[in-house]
C-alpha cells in the first residue's frame, strides 16, 4: 500500500483595475475576528442587477457584498448587465468553527494556524475532534491532531475522530476539510462486532479507506486482544464491508497455521445478513463420516428469515431442517421448524440393515392481544415421528427423549359485540404418545357460548335475591374426534374413522344467601347430543363373536340434570400471646355441600343376544361409541361434601426494626372430598365414595414446595380385590384402608436468593416436549453451539466480579425434586415409586462454570440420567464440554469457537454418535 499526501487546488484571482489596499483591510479584519475564538464562514450572494439602456454607467465603480469582498463587474453596451466572470474570492472556511483548549489556544495570523493544547476540542460541520494537541491550518483547510506526553513522559490524550456514526481513535491525524482525505496513524475504530487497529490509515472519502499493517478482531481489548486477524492491505468501507489480502490469524500473538489468500467480511448495519453456514465434521460407528449443519441462512426482510440446514453421512443417511422465525411488531410472533431424516443403519445385505424415514414438525404462534382486542389467534404445535427425539442423528435433547407425550394446540377465537355477547372458538388438537404410538387429535372443536341472560333484573339493574339472580346460557361444543396411529397419520383410513358430534347445553342457575352466612346455588341444565354415526350390536354366528356395525346418519339424545350447592367460611384465631414467638394462628375453614340428581333415560337403550343361544340378553345404547358418550342408564342421586383449609401464622419478625408480627403460610391447603349415592343398593353399588385428601404448603422461606395427596376408602375389599358392603373397621381393619398416596418436593435456590426471576432455560427443550428446567439435562442444539449451556449472567458496571480470595460473587443455582409414591389398592402395600433428581449450576471461578444433572430411583435401584456440564469463558472466544457417561443415552460433545455471530463458523465442534 502507497500512502499519497493530500493534494491542494488553489485558484488564483487577479484584480487588475484596482489596486488599493482594501483588500488587506478586509483580510486583515477577518484575522482579527478569528482571535476572538471563532471563525465564520458566508457564501458571497452573485447579484443581478437589471439597467435601463439610457442610464449612464461609471466604469470605475466598484460593487461590495456583505463581507466585504471585492467583486469586479465589467460594464457593456448593452440592455441589460451581466456578471463578471471573474469569480469573487470565498471565505477561507465553509462553515463555523468552535473550538477550546484547557492551557492556551494560539493563532498565528501570518501562517494562517491555530494551535490548541491540552484537552483541546475542535468541532466543525459534522466532524468532531478531541486531542491533546490539535493543529489547524485553516489557509489550506487542514487539521492536525496528536497525543501529548504527561509528567512521567508517557503519552496522554490520544485523538478522537467523529465524523458521522463513524469513529476513530489513532495516535495522529491529518484530515482535510474540503477533499475530505485524511491520513491516520494507529488507528482504533468498531465497526459492528468488529474493533480494528492499523499502523497507518488513508481516509480516500467518506466512504472509503485504505489500511496498511492492520489488525481487526471481536476481542474487547483491541490493543491486547487474545487473537486476531492480520493483514497488510485492507479496503474498508464502514457499514457495508472489508476487503483483505493475505491474512493470517494469530492467537496469543503466536501466528497460526490458519491463513487466506483473500478474505471478505461483511459489515451490514442490518440486525441480520443472509450467508452461509459452514458444516462441522464428525462420525459414527454405524453411519460413517459426516458433514453435520451445511446450509444457509436467508435474511428475507425485517419481518421472517429462513435458515437450511442439511446433514449426510457417507452410509447414505441424510437429514434436512428448515428454521424461520418471524414477527411484526404490535400484531404476532412465531417460529416453524421442519425436520427430516431418512436414516439408514449398517450396509444393504446385513441382517441389521434398516432404512426408515422420521420427521417433526413444531411451530409457534402468539398475536398482541392490543393488535385486535375482540380476536385471538395462537399456535403451539409439536408433532411427527413417535421415535423422533430417540432416533434423531442431529438433535441431542435428552429433556425431549425422556418425554412420552408430544402435544400440539392451534386456536383462533372471536368476540361478537352483541347484546348478548357472543364468544366463538376454533381448536384443533393433538396428542401422541410416544410409546404407544396412538394418536388422539380434534380437527376442530367449535365452542360457541351466549353470554349470561338475567330475565328478571329490573331496569336498575340490581342482582339481588333468588329470583333476580336468575340466569340462563347457552353454550354449543362440536368435536370432530380423530384416534389413530404412527402409520395410518394423515392417510384416508384415518379420516374415515373419525366421529363428529354436537353438544347443545341450556344451563338455568342462581345464587342468593340463606340465613346470612351461607352462600347458597341451585341449577338446572338441559342437554342435547347430536351425532352422525351410531351402531348396532348383534351377535354374529358365523363370528362367534358381539360385533357393532356402524350406521351412518343423524342421531340425537337429550338428558337433564339438576344440582344444588350450600357454603360457607368459618374463621378461628389461636392467640398465643404478644411475648411468644408464635404469636398467633389463623384456620380458614370453607364447608361446602353438594346435591345432585339425574334421572335415568332407559328410553335411549335397547337390547341384544349375547349368545348363539338367544337366552343371555344385555341392554345396550346406540350412543356408546360417540364422542360425548350415552345418556345414563341408573339414577344418578349424590350427596357430596367438600372441605378447604388453611393455616397461616404470626410470628415475631427476624427484623427487630419492624413492629408488625410477619405473616407465614402453614398449609396453603389441605382439601378433602367425598360422595354419597342416596341409590345405592349395597350389592352391584356402595354408598360412600373414596375420601380423596389432598394439601400442598411452602417451606424455606417460600423456596421448597411441597404438595401431597391419599385416597382413603372405607369398605373392605374380598380375596380377588373387589369392593365389598363391609367397612373396614368391621372386617378387622381401620377405619380407612389407604389405597394409594403420594408426596413431591420441589426446591430451587440460587445465589440471588429473594430476587431470583424465572430462568428462561431450555426454551428449545420446552418446545419438544421436554421439561423447562435441567433435571434432565440441558438442550444441546447443534445448530448454534454459540448459545452457553448456562444462564447468560451480565456483570455490574464498575464492578469486580470477584474482589477478594475468599469474598467472591460468583453465582450459582440448585433445583431439586423428590417424588414418592405409594400403592395399597390390592393389600399390595408397596412403594411404587421413589427417585430423586439434583440439578446444581456454578462458576467454579468468575471464567469455568461447571453444571451436572443426575438422580437416583430407590425402587428401580440405579442412577437416573446424568449430565455434566463444563464451560470456559475465553473472553472472545466459548468452550464447552458436555458428558452423560451412562445409559442408552450415553454421549459426549466437546465444542470451542468463536462466540461473535459474525465469525460463527471459526470453530471446531467435536461430538459422539448416539448408537441407536
Amino acid at each position: 500500500m502507497t500512502c499519497q499526501k493530500t493534494g491542494h487546488n488553489f485558484t488564483k484571482i487577479a484584480f487588475k483595475p484596482l489596486y488599493t489596499n482594501l483588500f488587506n483591510i478586509v483580510l486583515l479584519s477577518i484575522f482579527l475576528s478569528l482571535g476572538s475564538g471563532k471563525l465564520y464562514s458566508q457564501d458571497i450572494t452573485k447579484k443581478k442587477t437589471v439597467i435601463s439602456s439610457n442610464r449612464q454607467i461609471d466604469s470605475t465603480k466598484k460593487s461590495v457584498n456583505q463581507n466585504k469582498t471585492p467583486v469586479l463587474i465589467v460594464e457593456k453596451e448593452t440592455d441589460t448587465i451581466k456578471i463578471d466572470s471573474i469569480k469573487p474570492k470565498k471565505a477561507f472556511l465553509d462553515g463555523k468553527v468552535r473550538y477550546k483548549a484547557e492551557q492556551y489556544a494560539k493563532i498565528d495570523q501570518k501562517k494562517k494556524i491555530i494551535t490548541l493544547y491540552d484537552k483541546a476540542e475542535l468541532y466543525y460541520q459534522d466532524v468532531e475532534l478531541k486531542s491533546g494537541i490539535i493543529v489547524m491550518d485553516y489557509e489550506k483547510n487542514e487539521v492536525y491532531a496528536g497525543r501529548i506526553k504527561d509528567s512521567t513522559g508517557a503519552f496522554t490524550q490520544y485523538p478522537n475522530f467523529k465524523q458521522g456514526a463513524n469513529v476513530i481513535e489513532p495516535d495522529s491525524i491529518r484530515f482535510n476539510f474540503k477533499s475530505k482525505k485524511a491520513l491516520i496513524w494507529n488507528s482504533r475504530s468498531e465497526q459492528g462486532e468488529f474493533k480494528i487497529k492499523a499502523a497507518l490509515t488513508k481516509k480516500e472519502n467518506d466512504s472509503v479507506y485504505f489500511l496498511k499493517g492492520a489488525r481487526f478482531t471481536t476481542s474487547k481489548d483491541v490493543d491486547n486482544p487474545e487473537y486476531y486477524f492480520q493483514t497488510n492491505k485492507v479496503k474498508f468501507i464502514p457499514g457495508k464491508k472489508v476487503v483483505t489480502g493475505l491474512t493470517n490469524m494469530v492467537i496469543a500473538n503466536v501466528p497460526t497455521p490458519i491463513a487466506l489468500p483473500f478474505a471478505f467480511f461483511p459489515m451490514s448495519k442490518e440486525t441480520s445478513i443472509s450467508g452461509l453456514i459452514l458444516p462441522s465434521y464428525n462420525d459414527s460407528n454405524n453411519r460413517g463420516f459426516s458433514l453435520q449443519n451445511l446450509g444457509y441462512y436467508f435474511a428475507l426482510s425485517d419481518n421472517y428469515d429462513l435458515t437450511v440446514l442439511g446433514d449426510y453421512y457417507t452410509n447414505g443417511s441424510y437429514g434436512l431442517r428448515f428454521e424461520s422465525s418471524y414477527a411484526k411488531r404490535y400484531n404476532y410472533r412465531g417460529n416453524l421448524n421442519i425436520r427430516f431424516e431418512n436414516l439408514i443403519t449398517s450396509e444393504r445385505g446385513y441382517p441389521d440393515y434398516l432404512k426408515q424415514n422420521i420427521y417433526n414438525i413444531q411451530w409457534s404462534h402468539s398475536k398482541d392481544s392490543k393488535a385486535s382486542p375482540n380476536s385471538s389467534f395462537s399456535a403451539s404445535v409439536n408433532l411427527g415421528s413417535s421415535k423422533y427425539f430417540k432416533q434423531s442423528i442431529n438433535q441431542v435433547n435428552i429433556g425431549s427423549n425422556l418425554n412420552n407425550t408430544l402435544s400440539s394446540s392451534v386456536s383462533y377465537s372471536k368476540t361478537f359485540t352483541s347484546v348478548p355477547q357472543v364468544r366463538m372458538s376454533l381448536t384443533a388438537t393433538h396428542s401422541q404418545n410416544t410409546q404407544t404410538e396412538e394418536i388422539n387429535m380434534t380437527l376442530p372443536t367449535l365452542q360457541l357460548s351466549v353470554d349470561r341472560i338475567y330475565p328478571f333484573v329490573g331496569k336498575d339493574g340490581v342482582k339481588k335475591g333468588f329470583f333476580k339472580n336468575i340466569n340462563l346460557q347457552y353454550n354449543l361444543n362440536g368435536r370432530n374426534s380423530i384416534v389413530t396411529t404412527d402409520s395410518l397419520f394423515f392417510k384416508p383410513q384415518m379420516f374415515r374413522d373419525a366421529k363428529v358430534g354436537f353438544q347443545h347445553s341450556i344451563p338455568l342457575s342462581t345464587n342468593f344467601k340463606l340465613f346470612k352466612y351461607f352462600s347458597a346455588s341451585t341449577s338446572m341444565n338441559y342437554e342435547e347430543i347430536w351425532y352422525t354415526k351410531t351402531i348396532e350390536r348383534s351377535y354374529d354366528v358365523d363370528q362367534s363373536k358381539v360385533v357393532d356395525k356402524t350406521i351412518n346418519g343423524f342421531d340425537a339424545f337429550r338428558t337433564y340434570s339438576f344440582s344444588s350447592s350450600v357454603g360457607t367460611t368459618i374463621y378461628g384465631t389461636f392467640n398465643f400471646g404478644n411475648d411468644k414467638k408464635i404469636k398467633s394462628i389463623r384456620h380458614v375453614m370453607r364447608p361446602s355441600v353438594s346435591y345432585g340428581y339425574t334421572p335415568s333415560f332407559e328410553k335411549y337403550y335397547d337390547t341384544y343376544s349375547a349368545d348363539a343361544t338367544g337366552t343371555m340378553i344385555k341392554q345396550y345404547s346406540r350412543f356408546e361409541s360417540g364422542i360425548y358418550g350415552a345418556p345414563g342408564l341408573n339414577n344418578s342421586n349424590t350427596l357430596g361434601f367438600d372441605l378447604s383449609n388453611t393455616f397461616e401464622a404470626k410470628v415475631t419478625d427476624k427484623d427487630s426494626t419492624k413492629v408488625e408480627p410477619k405473616k407465614i403460610m402453614l398449609l396453603n391447603n389441605l382439601n378433602l372430598s367425598t360422595s354419597y349415592n342416596l341409590d345405592a343398593d349395597g350389592v352391584t353399588s356402595l354408598a360412600f365414595s373414596p375420601i380423596r385428601v389432598s394439601g400442598g404448603t411452602t417451606l424455606l422461606d417460600n423456596k421448597m414446595n411441597v404438595n401431597f395427596g391419599a385416597t382413603l376408602d372405607p369398605y373392605a375389599i374380598d380375596n380377588s380385590g373387589n369392593r365389598i358392603n363391609v367397612f373396614n373397621i368391621d372386617n378387622g381393619g381401620s377405619l380407612f384402608r389407604m389405597t394409594s398416596s403420594n408426596m413431591t418436593l420441589n426446591y430451587s435456590i440460587s445465589s440471588k436468593g429473594k430476587d431470583d426471576t424465572k430462568k428462561d432455560k431450555n426454551v428449545q427443550s420446552q418446545r419438544n416436549g421436554g421439561r423447562e428446567d435441567d433435571l434432565f439435562g440441558t438442550n444441546t442444539d447443534l445448530g448454534d453451539s454459540r448459545r452457553s449451556q448456562f444462564e447468560d449472567e451480565e456483570e455490574e458496571e464498575g464492578e469486580d466480579k470477584i474482589s477478594e480470595f475468599f469474598n467472591s460473587k460468583l453465582p450459582w443455582d440448585m433445583t431439586f425434586a423428590y417424588s414418592l409414591t405409594y400403592g395399597n389398592n390390592n393389600r399390595e402395600n408397596q412403594i411404587i415409586g421413589n427417585s430423586i433428581m439434583i440439578s446444581a449450576n456454578a462458576d467454579i471461578t468468575p471464567k469455568w462454570k461447571a453444571g451436572v444433572s443426575t438422580g437416583y430411583d430407590f425402587v428401580q435401584k440405579g442412577v437416573t440420567f446424568t449430565q455434566l456440564r463444563f464451560e470456559r469463558d475465553l473472553l472472545s472466544w466459548r468452550m464447552d464440554f458436555n458428558w452423560s457417561p451412562m445409559g442408552e443415552n450415553a454421549n459426549w460433545g466437546f465444542f470451542i469457537g468463536i462466540k461473535s455471530g459474525v465469525l460463527s463458523d471459526i470453530k471446531w465442534d467435536k461430538r459422539s454418535t448416539i448408537n441407536r
